[in-house]
């Protein structure tokens, strides 16, 4: 399963709609961002587990690897 895991995300700053690729860590969820633009530190929304599943185009590694929410 690992082979069809996407690492690259491209994450939008919901502060001032921002966007840049990113490689997601494989070991750990991602709770913090600091969008380069603005500067603004975003968390995930109340109901993800880190910030790609709640801004980037693609969910986390865990997530994509069926693990469910809480996976982090």
């Amino acid at each position: 399963m690992e082979d069809s895991i996407v690492l690259q995300s491209t994450i939008t700053c919901p502060n001032c709609r921002h966007q840049k690729e990113e490689t997601m860590p494989t070991d750990a969820c991602q709770y913090f961002y600091e969008c380069e633009n603005c500067n603004d530190v975003i968390k995930p929304k109340p109901e993800d587990c880190c910030v790609y599943c709640s801004y980037g185009t693609i969910n986390c590694p865990p997530i994509q690897e069926g693990k469910g929410k809480g996976c982090c």
